[in-house]
């Protein structure tokens, strides 16, 4: 199954995620995200949580990490990783990640994740270098703004 998406990065950091009935709106420099629901017209205001300092993972599985090099995708100049998980519990099947990344917007272009059950592959289609239009990181006029809950 296809599900249509689109994603829009503006040279400030934020971010657009667009499904068929709903849209992610990330703003780090203001540490919120906004959920627009296309159905319902309402934008719920999610407060970004700062990120913790990373700690190491113990009996975490080993990871091996493949440099594929350099490669162009839909005329885009990519980098290449290939990730690959063992797990204890199924050493002869392991969970094989491979991650295309723009050389240029530093997003993932082909992301091709292998797993015993299956093969799940996303392409996300590198649109022109323009900066995009400031209202695509906006709540849309008519929207119910739904605060978030203070606990």
């Amino acid at each position: 199954m296809q599900t249509p998406s689109s994603m829009v990065r503006s040279a400030s950091g934020q971010m657009r995620i667009d499904t068929p009935g709903t849209t992610v709106i990330t703003n780090p420099a203001a540490q919120q995200a906004v959920v627009l629901n296309h159905l319902t017209k309402e934008a719920q205001i999610v407060p970004l949580l700062p990120q913790p300092p990373q700690m190491p993972q113990l009996g975490m599985p080993p990871v091996s990490v493949q440099d594929l090099g350099k490669s162009m995708i839909d005329g885009h100049p990519v980098d290449g990783m290939r990730y690959v998980v063992q797990t204890p519990a199924a050493p002869q099947a392991p969970t094989i990640s491979e991650v295309w990344t723009s050389s240029q917007l530093k997003m993932p272009v082909l992301t091709k994740v292998t797993t015993p059950s299956g093969v799940q592959t996303t392409l996300c289609k590198p649109a022109p270098m323009a900066e995009p239009d400031p209202s695509l990181f906006q709540i849309p006029p008519g929207y119910k703004v739904l605060m978030p809950k203070r606990g």
